[in-house]
């Protein structure tokens, strides 16, 4: 194990200041201020370094770097940014990554961190999701009730890797809460099942968290899309199971009936929002095993007219 590994994270990029981004970038700011760099470029690099990022509002004046200014490897790049993204910012983190490098993506779906360890190497990417947060924003500034938890690690953690070792002790630092499970492809599937059904049910009803809290037919339309992940996570080999459901449900009752889901806030501001990595991502899986997504079908389409209007 190398020096940089035994003094632990010290150093940390965050790459998309959305809800999400600025969320980490803030509790990372609370713990020690000279730890985290926002990663920017061209009009959003101008945007944060004069305004900063506000978040439950309060100010933070996160240092702001460009990927091209050149600098020292990162211990931590945690990417927050967009499906349609990912490729732009993968080549963002060329130059941040070290050999000890972790990259952790708290993106939505199941492929981005296969996408960023094929283009910037094996063993640096952990698998993650936030879960539980209820994070909006509105411009620079991103509001919470909830901060929910990171849950992290290999694919496998029936033993704990270096990297999980140096993540987790971060987290407690920065007093993130976070949860490290045997099966975190499991887990990450069962976070895509989720966005699959609420994310995609909340932009076409134009409905925040309170719906689902109160409405059991915006529920059954969440559950029904979620089925259909369940039935193509088996033929992947993932053994998702009804029972997920109803975690998600109780889930759901906790987080504030004002939140918003990321899709939602998409639509809301006229976003490009991220179908094709839900329903687009179930379709095909559904045509690869032959099994019909009739209700991602129909989301789809919904989404897609909607996004024609933008």
């Amino acid at each position: 194990m190398s020096e940089k590994t035994w003094r632990g994270i010290r150093k940390i990029a965050v790459i998309g200041a959305g809800a999400m981004g600025a969320f980490y970038a803030a509790k990372f700011f609370d713990m020690d201020p000279g730890s985290v760099f926002l990663i920017a470029n061209g009009e959003r690099y101008t945007r944060l370094k004069s305004g900063g990022i506000v978040v439950n509002g309060k100010r933070y004046d996160i240092r702001v770097k460009a990927p091209a200014e050149g600098t020292d490897p990162f211990d931590l790049i945690l990417c927050a940014v967009k499906h349609h993204q990912l490729d732009s910012a993968i080549e963002d983190m060329r130059p941040l990554v070290g050999d000890d490098s972790i990259i952790i993506s708290v993106m939505n779906g199941i492929d981005s961190e296969k996408r960023i360890e094929a283009a910037l190497g094996k063993g640096k990417v952990l698998l993650c999701a936030a879960v539980g947060i209820d994070a909006v924003r509105d411009e620079n500034s991103v509001t919470y009730s909830k901060e929910g938890k990171l849950v992290f690690g290999e694919a496998y953690n029936a033993s704990l890797s270096e990297h999980v070792l140096r993540l987790q002790n971060l987290f407690i630092r920065t007093r993130i809460p976070n949860e490290i499970p045997q099966d975190m492809t499991r887990a990450l599937w069962w976070k895509f099942m989720v966005n699959v059904g609420v994310n995609q049910v909340s932009a076409v009803l134009k409905a925040p968290y309170g719906v689902f809290q109160r409405s059991e037919d915006a529920s059954y339309l969440t559950d029904m899309a979620m089925m259909e992940v369940i039935e193509v996570a088996r033929k992947e080999g993932v053994d998702l199971k009804a029972d997920d459901i109803s975690k998600w449900n109780e889930v759901v009752k906790g987080l504030s009936p004002d939140g918003k889901t990321s899709m939602l806030q998409d639509v809301e501001a006229g976003r490009r929002t991220e179908v094709d990595m839900f329903a687009g991502r179930v379709i095909e899986l559904g045509q690869k095993h032959g099994l019909p997504t009739p209700v991602n079908q129909v989301l789809y389409r919904c989404i897609r007219v909607i996004e024609s209007g933008f």
